[in-house]
């Protein structure tokens, strides 16, 4: 063992970001004081971002099987679905927020990074991104620095690496000034029975490291992750790694290819805590140990420590385990693309992972007590309902007056238009490449979710990212419910049929009961809504600590990243109007609810409601019904109502085709709730005269309420209840321009 002059104490496990229980138990689990290489080792392996002990008892709770799941949750590097045709889609998505937050950049750069190794180590081979971002308030010039320098990161990266970006979202409020949230999405085809394992077995069986040298950059990044955002953080940009796309590249083209070779026994990328966490956890999976020479690693500094060769993250590496005597194989595929890939260990039979530096060794430790599932501790935290949760529930929609007239209307939609969580993410979307690979079916016709066609099958994979974080702080069940509802039902009316789940949990200290009560709720929500819609959750993960010690802890943000099939192309349904004389309807009821719409809350200026009106059980009959109309031939476009209510959705219907509508409202309800609410469960469909018998005679079988709003007009102008509220023109230029005009 190294030689130390003096042995950790509970005070360096503290700054390690460890318990002293946690101390103690890690002295148990030696049967000695651990020297300072494997304190650091259980304080990243241990932290929340590695073995989720503050969230593993609930993330249990969600359903995670189907007949479709070839991979289930927490297994693999990314959970693994079966098209059908012999192929499966590996997807999933993770956070890379704290870095963002310092190095917004490089953070986001390598979150694409990080989250397509996931998917290219499971054999798959990427085909479409997608990301979810919050941030604060775009006034502020740290927001607008932030804002550039994550979808800069986020094109550079994804543009360089070859991978079409498809879709996603953006969202602003001011609870995120200080704590940005950056969720990559990444989902990738491979055939069935070639998909590789994270794993580690057979005695002598040689541990590779493969990819590029190991630097000092992001040493601690999983501990860093596991704090709060505070006026010393930025002196932990070391915990920043610092990503290559072209290396990256190079790296899926050699793992697929060795993959494909037949020596691989198991693979895992490097990701949060680097070596230390893929030789652990494939270890521990395998029930095997290692020994691992870290004087074998290819390093980017001279005289790198045990700790930071362990706890690197340097980017755009693999530990890779080759069958016995196949080693040339790997050799020559990885010499073919430039790429190292150094022998650095051997598989054992002691379930102990060993560590060497120059001969000596300097970490003994027992691969199960180091992983999530094992010895990592596991907690249940206590939880408390806020305050303001109560206070919330107590809004009614009596207590504001409704819209007066014409020009009251006109300035509400003046101001959703060009509210920046409601325009055009178009300024966004241009700095990502979403043609590459030429898969892309939304380039030239938009649809609710990002439709992405699986070369070699008639089948195309749907794909979304969802979450109003505004209704999941207002209820939290209820708002998850509907952020898993909405992606079903983005996937649904774009022909989709939803399949399952990734999510990306978003919430603040786990320590705060008010914080932890909120992830509770999510869960719950998530659970009913996934089990009503067959839609297991295959994996993703939990980003907890998305708060400051000044602002507070962002809203509870459970992104939903939903994986849908298209297997018959002709079913493939848009959101855009197609004709003049097209009739428009609602399928689905109208209510008298503005609860936390964008109206409410930036338009009138009020923070506290409850959450819009949403029934499970009405959804769920909503989207079968839409469902069989799209099958049946019976609509022309299918747009679901969101953000912005329905006339939002009526102006983004129009627009792409250059359409004007001509609608009225419905005298039993308020002006406000019929146009600006968004109360669920409602989908704005377009309807050829020829088909309009059908169309009702399919609904009423179905028992879906439905009402005729008027007709698509090739007069140019936006028309309700016979005035002209805005004109097409000036619409589609504000929607369009509006966060640019913020941003450039």
């Amino acid at each position: 063992m190294e030689h130390q002059e003096t042995l950790p104490t509970v005070e360096t496990a503290k700054k390690l970001g460890l318990l002293p229980e946690e101390f103690e138990r890690i002295q148990e689990i030696l049967g000695r004081v651990p020297n300072f290489t494997e304190l650091s080792i259980f304080s990243v392996m241990w932290s929340e971002h590695c073995s989720y002990k503050n969230s593993i008892v609930w993330l249990k709770k969600l359903p995670k099987d189907s007949p479709r799941m070839l991979a289930k949750a927490g297994e693999e590097n990314a959970g693994v679905v079966d098209l059908g045709d012999g192929l499966g889609c590996a997807f999933k998505i993770e956070s890379h927020n704290h870095p963002s937050a310092l190095e917004p950049y490089q953070g986001a750069a390598t979150g694409v990074g990080g989250i397509n190794r996931d998917i290219f180590t499971m054999g798959a081979r990427p085909i479409a991104q997608l990301n979810s971002l919050r941030f604060g308030n775009l006034n502020l010039a740290k927001t607008k620095w932030l804002v550039k320098g994550v979808v800069k990161g986020i094109g550079d990266y994804g543009n360089a690496f070859g991978i079409p970006t498809v879709g996603g979202e953006v969202q602003f409020d001011d609870c995120y000034n200080v704590n940005p949230l950056v969720n990559a999405f990444s989902a990738g085809i491979l055939k069935k029975g070639k998909m590789a394992s994270a794993i580690s077995y057979g005695v002598g069986n040689p541990v590779f490291i493969v990819g590029s040298a190991t630097g000092k950059d992001g040493i601690g990044g999983a501990s860093f992750a596991s704090e709060d955002i505070s006026e010393k953080s930025s002196e932990k940009l070391p915990a920043v790694q610092v990503g290559d796309p072209f290396q990256e590249k190079l790296l899926l083209e050699a793992t697929l290819e060795i993959i494909d070779s037949g020596c691989v026994i198991g693979i895992q990328d490097m990701g949060a805590a680097g070596i230390i966490c893929s030789t652990s956890e494939m270890s521990a999976k395998g029930e095997h140990g290692m020994d691992i020479d870290l004087s074998k690693v290819p390093t980017r500094q001279p005289n790198m420590k045990p700790f930071e060769i362990l706890l690197s993250e340097s980017q755009e590496r693999m530990l890779i385990v080759v069958e016995k005597g196949k080693e040339d194989i790997a050799k020559k595929i990885f010499d073919k693309w430039d790429l190292n890939c150094e022998q650095i260990g051997v598989v054992t039979d002691t379930k102990r992972l060993n560590f060497y530096q120059d001969g000596v060794l300097v970490a003994d430790v027992p691969a199960e007590d180091l992983v999530l599932g094992g010895g990592a501790p596991v907690y249940q935290r206590e939880y408390r309902e806020p305050a303001y949760y109560q206070e919330y529930k107590k809004f009614k929609i009596e207590s504001i007056a409704d819209l007066s007239g014409t020009d009251e209307i006109r300035k509400v939609a003046e101001h959703l238009l060009s509210h920046p969580n409601v325009c055009s993410k178009k300024w966004v979307a241009e700095q990502y490449d979403s043609t590459i690979g030429r898969a892309n079916r939304n380039t030239n016709s938009p649809s609710d979710a990002a439709v992405v066609k699986v070369h070699g099958s008639e089948k195309s994979i749907v794909i979304t990212v969802d979450c109003n974080s505004r209704y999941v702080n207002a209820d939290p069940e209820e708002g998850c419910a509907i952020a898993v509802a909405e992606a079903s039902r983005n996937i649904i009316c774009s022909g989709g049929e939803p399949v399952a789940i990734t999510n990306c949990l978003n919430f603040g200290n786990p320590y705060v009961p008010e914080v932890y009560w909120q992830f509770v709720g999510a869960i719950k929500g998530m659970k009913k809504s996934c089990e009503t819609f067959g839609t297991p959750v295959t994996g993703g993960n939990v980003s907890f600590y998305n708060q400051s010690s000044d602002e507070g802890p962002v809203f509870p943000t459970p992104t939903i990243g939903m994986l849908g099939i298209l297997d018959n192309p002709e079913n493939r349904m848009t959101l855009d109007f197609k004709a003049a004389g097209d009739l428009i309807y609602l399928v689905g009821a109208s209510k008298n609810d503005v609860n936390s719409s964008e109206y409410l809350y930036s338009y009138r200026g009020i923070k506290a409601s409850g959450h819009p009106a949403f029934d499970l059980a009405e959804e769920k009959s909503l989207q079968d019904a839409v469902s069989k109309l799209i099958s049946s031939k019976l609509i022309a476009s299918a747009h679901d109502v969101s953000d912005g209510g329905l006339f939002i959705t009526l102006a983004e219907s129009a627009m792409p085709g250059q359409f004007g509508f001509a609608i009225n409202t419905d005298a039993a309800f308020r002006k406000d709730a019929f146009l600006f609410g968004e109360a669920q469960s409602r989908v704005l469909v377009s309807v050829k005269a020829d088909k309009l018998a059908e169309f009702e005679k399919a609904l009423q079988t179905d028992g879906v309420r439905y009402s005729a709003l008027g007709t698509v007009t090739s007069d140019p102008n936006y028309v309700i209840d016979s005035e002209v509220i805005v004109a097409a023109k000036s619409a589609k230029e504000v929607y369009d321009n509006t966060l640019e005009g913020y941003l450039v």
